[in-house]
């Protein structure tokens, strides 16, 4: 029989975590993280890591497995997450997937495979000496020009992750946004997707109130531990909430205006996020406020007993 897995999808700040909590306290369940951020040790307001308070003793995994200046690609996710659910299906609870980054759930679900290639040393070389010669500038039109998709999700200043996606397209032929297959038509497991979707304007206005708090709490010095660190340019400080206070530190904006585009930045991920999902996946929405969370809860652990049966 395959594994049954519960996941709770949706956009930044809706209740995604509070409610994979709930799941797992009804079903007898374990939380695994399905955000791509939470696995990194010390980044914890910027990611909106829930607290031990608010597991209520409820296992959580896939958090704080990985160092700030280490690497960590959705093909390691999917290898982990997909042996945890077997594990804690094996030990008779319910695996309980929550969270908001969409390639790394679909190609846990529905087991994408990674294409791997080998490395050529001289294709290294010659684009790493045209960085220099021409600037990167230059060479991040060439990523737009041969891959929009995947140059959208790399900033021009990224010298590392350029020249990997040029390299990827130099060495295979493919663009890296197309390495994975199409996904199987049957999963590896019996997957229940949930999705969590609210008012625009009122999940809006949560973001910005938890931006805010976020500030209050203290992330301006959680980040600035990790730049003083020097991971600058380390792939875990390429996050929103992290990569936004970078220009306050170095003198090119005011704290204020960093705040403000952390903001536009969340809200706009927001929408991706809705984007991702909608278009990807076979979900459940339900639409909630804060004003009737326990009340649709409540209908949504009831509409999953009667499936779970």
């Amino acid at each position: 029989m395959k594994p049954l897995v519960i996941s709770v999808v949706g956009p930044t700040a809706v209740g995604k975590s509070n409610l994979g909590i709930r799941i797992a306290q009804r079903f007898d369940g374990e939380v695994i993280s399905g955000d791509s951020m939470q696995i990194y040790r010390t980044m914890d307001i910027g990611t909106a890591k829930v607290t031990n308070e608010e597991m209520q003793d409820i296992p959580h995994h896939m958090i704080d497995i990985k160092d700030p200046a280490e690497q960590f690609s959705v093909a390691e996710f999917q290898e982990k997450v997909q042996a945890l659910i077997r594990d804690i299906h094996n030990r008779g609870k319910l695996p309980v997937l929550v969270g908001g980054t969409g390639l790394y759930i679909q190609a846990t679900l529905f087991d994408f495979h990674f294409s791997e290639h080998k490395k050529d040393p001289a294709i290294i070389r010659k684009l790493e000496k045209e960085w220099k010669e021409n600037g990167k500038d230059y060479m991040y039109k060439r990523l737009v020009e041969i891959d929009p998709e995947q140059a959208e999700k790399i900033h021009p200043n990224n010298e590392r992750r350029v020249l990997r996606a040029l390299e990827v397209y130099e060495t295979t032929g493919r663009v890296m946004s197309d390495r994975h297959d199409q996904k199987q038509s049957v999963s590896p497991f019996n997957p229940l997707l949930i999705g969590l979707e609210m008012d625009r304007d009122l999940l809006y206005a949560r973001i910005n109130h938890r931006v805010d708090q976020m500030i209050e709490q203290g992330l301006v010095q959680e980040v600035q531990n990790l730049y003083e660190q020097g991971l600058k340019d380390a792939q875990s400080m390429k996050a929103i909430g992290y990569k936004e206070l970078i220009p306050y530190f170095e003198g090119s904006c005011t704290l204020s205006e960093a705040v403000e585009l952390l903001k536009r930045n969340s809200r706009r991920y927001a929408k991706r996020q809705y984007t991702y999902f909608k278009n990807k996946m076979e979900i459940d929405w339900y639409e909630i406020s804060p004003s009737d969370y326990e009340e649709k809860f409540e209908t949504i652990l009831g509409d999953l007993a009667g499936k779970i049966g």
